[in-house]
């Protein structure tokens, strides 16, 4: 009987099989890395870059490293892709262009930028996506804080921009690149981080 004739998952698979992936697979399942890790892993670094490639080499954003980010933060999630890309994208937006009003009509101190978030809380409230309030709380604070040359409204379009591509990446990329179990698989790794 040769190689080619035995299944795939057989004790008997061949010699590639008998030399490299079963000392492979049992060295990597000892390090706590399983079959679903390495899938999750590959498919994250996969849209991180197609993301960061995306943002710098096409658009030529500024601050690209946003889009890998967005992209790694939906895909690692344990909530639902599409749920969080709207948290993220409507919350970004909001975050955005409040803090690129608030830049133009006032000079930034504590107290402007307090009051900016908490304006960013209470909007995210009367708005009815309370859960969207994180981001929009984070985008206000890279618009308001991080100091730049450029005009408020171009860094919160920037911003925009640039955390939209990520969503989108990562939609795309969960949307062709299913994993099963994918939220079984972050919490098992998450779990197991924490023990060890």
């Amino acid at each position: 009987m040769d190689a080619s004739s035995v299944p795939v998952g057989s004790a008997k698979c061949g010699l590639l099989s008998d030399t490299i992936a079963v000392p492979m697979a049992k060295s990597v399942r000892q390090f706590g890395l399983d079959r679903a890790n390495l899938i999750i892993s590959t498919r994250t670094a996969t849209a991180a870059v197609l993301s960061l490639l995306l943002a710098r080499s096409l658009l030529r954003l500024p601050e690209a490293y946003w889009a890998p980010i967005s992209t790694i933060v939906i895909l690692l999630s344990t909530i639902n892709p599409l749920t969080l890309a709207w948290q993220r994208f409507a919350g970004t937006a909001l975050g955005a262009a409040l803090g690129a009003v608030i830049a133009t009509l006032c000079h930034v101190n504590w107290i402007i930028y307090g009051g900016g978030v908490l304006v960013c809380g209470i909007l995210c409230a009367l708005l009815r996506m309370r859960s969207a309030y994180r981001f929009a709380a984070m985008a206000l604070t890279i618009v308001l804080l991080v100091a730049r040359e450029r005009p408020p409204w171009i860094v919160a379009v920037h911003r925009f921009v640039e955390v939209s591509l990520g969503i989108a990446v990562a939609l795309l990329v969960t949307a062709v690149w299913r994993v099963p179990n994918m939220e079984e698989a972050i919490l098992d790794a998450n779990y197991a981080q924490k023990n060890t």
